[in-house]
């Protein structure tokens, strides 16, 4: 999330009430999870098992609940509870009343439909040429390019699926991302796309999803995939271009599928997938394997 203009580090700490190290006037542009996180951001860090992941990514801020030595060029937030004052700050820089009655800075472009049931959240940005159906629902921040089509009862921009487990109790992650349609994207029926929690859940351009498919929190489909009934998508994952998903894929979070793989239906992607091969199977290997190995099990017979 970029805030809408540059933050100080004493004014952060001011806010969330923490101790910081580093200069007082050291700019601050937005925050965001280790995954997306760029040069001027937050990233938050609670566990000793990854201080060394948060300290030396991409971010400029680490917010984390130990004093450490911070790295050159870094400054520090000290908290003794990084999860809530992300929370906090997250919120601070947002709107915290989606679907207010009155939309706020909503934008539509020329020449698009949109059915009088269609519930739309604030800042929303459609284009032209769009095909909006009934009882679709828009989250707040969500914008779709030139000449969509979203099918009847649809939700982009729900809250991601992100909670830690704190004294027996769940408690959320607050999303304050969004959800990005490019340009030609189709959405059938049904169909749930949650948005980052900081950053942006992005269905590139030409891509079309069939109906009944959930895909998680600041997931990335590459331009023209193919997505077919029933696919769910976990968050963080990547999936490069000319990517083919058919019927009942599952697939774990984090992970990333190359350029021009075709996922065969009912697979489970638990790993790095490679381009240009297709696969199959509970546990997804390339197709030709599993087919020889089929071969193998039924000769034991």
């Amino acid at each position: 999330m970029t805030f809408n203009k540059p933050q100080t580090l004493k004014s952060i700490a001011e806010l969330i009430h923490a101790e910081f190290v580093g200069a007082e006037d050291f700019p601050v542009f937005g925050s965001n999870e280790i995954h997306r996180v760029k040069a001027g951001e937050i990233v938050f860090v609670n566990h000793p098992k990854y201080y060394d992941k948060a300290l030396n990514s991409d971010a400029t801020i680490i917010l984390i609940d130990k004093k450490v030595e911070a790295p050159e060029g870094k400054a520090l937030l000290i908290s003794d509870d990084p999860f809530r004052d992300f929370n906090l700050i997250n919120t601070h820089f947002t709107s915290p009343n989606p679907f207010l009655k009155e939309l706020h800075n909503f934008e539509v472009g020329e020449n698009t439909h949109i059915h009088k049931s269609v519930v739309i959240g604030n800042d929303v940005k459609i284009g032209n040429n769009c095909t909006i159906y009934p009882n679709v629902v828009l989250g707040d921040r969500t914008q779709i390019g030139d000449n969509c089509i979203i099918q009847s009862n649809t939700v982009l921009g729900g809250d991601a699926f992100y909670y830690r487990k704190l004294n027996g109790e769940y408690d959320r992650m607050i999303s304050v991302g969004n959800v990005i349609l490019e340009d030609n994207v189709e959405i059938g029926n049904n169909c749930c796309i949650d948005r980052g929690v900081t950053d942006s859940t992005i269905i590139k351009k030409g891509s079309k999803l069939d109906n009944l498919i959930q895909i998680g929190h600041d997931t990335v489909l590459g331009e023209r995939t193919l997505v077919a009934s029933g696919v769910l998508i976990a968050g963080c994952c990547t999936i490069e271009e000319d990517v083919t998903i058919w019927g009942q894929v599952a697939m774990a979070s984090g992970k990333r599928v190359g350029k021009g793989a075709i996922i065969l239906g009912k697979t489970g992607v638990n790993k790095d997938l490679e381009g240009g091969k297709t696969y199959f199977g509970q546990l997804a290997e390339e197709f030709r394997d599993y087919l020889k190995k089929e071969i193998k099990l039924k000769n034991l017979k």
